[in-house]
């Protein structure tokens, strides 16, 4: 397996690609810049472009009539859009929007990318390894919400994020939050103070500092960090989990 030239982009599932894999897409990408809340797939919507973000934050967001939006998955420089694709299907009932951003991303039409995966087992195999961290990652969700207090998901979400960015400082309002940890702004205000007062962060309008990883590792306790050794295992390092 080579390495792609982080000077071409800095996405770490493309860098996972041999150099013939690459080749493959390469001619068919397109950089890209997207905003905060754009959308890069409609739900229930026919699929017409894939994403691979060089950094941010996008959110998978599920939609239900009597609870609301609640996130389903993030994924940043560490995947690609529309795993959906590589299920058989053309579409998803989620969306996904740019929490964190603007962001710039490779795109490739829809067609062109499922020509280049039918042309090679490797790149699909490559592409269905991060579709498993993604089917942790949602799992691990599901356990974290049902099992730990509101302090270890936000803990957990907030490592995350940080492993998907640059620099220690992550733009999230107190709406996001929310939908990640599936709690109400009121208790994720009260969760920040507590945080903030333990010295793990500091929150400022709309933005989120991180102060110790070690501690928000500490309090996430096992919530944290089954799909990150996932990611590792198939794909290679993710982020600043080793910061």
């Amino acid at each position: 397996m080579s390495h792609l030239d982080h000077h071409y982009t800095p996405n770490t599932l493309l860098s996972a690609l041999s150099d013939d894999d690459l080749a493959l897409l390469k001619p068919h990408l397109t950089r890209v810049s997207l905003a905060r809340e754009e959308v890069i797939m409609q739900a229930n919507k026919p699929v017409e472009h894939v994403y691979f973000p060089e950094g941010g934050i996008v959110s998978i967001v599920s939609d239900m009539v009597s609870s609301g939006r609640t996130e389903a998955g993030i994924f940043g420089r560490d995947g690609v859009s529309a795993t959906c694709l590589l299920l058989g299907s053309d579409r998803s009932p989620h969306e996904s929007f740019v929490q964190v951003g603007p962001m710039n991303a490779l795109r490739i039409d829809a067609d062109r990318y499922l020509e280049a995966i039918a042309l090679s087992h490797t790149l699909r195999t490559t592409l269905l390894r991060y579709v498993q961290t993604t089917l942790v990652q949602s799992a691990q969700s599901t356990a974290t919400n049902a099992t730990h207090r509101i302090e270890s998901r936000l803990a957990r979400w907030l490592l995350m994020c940080d492993d998907r960015i640059d620099g220690d400082e992550i733009a999230l309002t107190h709406e996001f939050m929310g939908m990640m940890i599936s709690a109400d702004r009121s208790n994720v205000t009260v969760t920040l103070h507590i945080l903030e007062g333990a010295g793990m962060i500091r929150s400022k309008r709309a933005r989120v500092v991180i102060l110790d990883r070690a501690k928000l590792a500490e309090l996430a306790g096992d919530s944290y960090g089954v799909p990150e050794a996932e990611y590792r295992r198939l794909i290679g390092p993710l982020g600043n989990e080793y910061g």
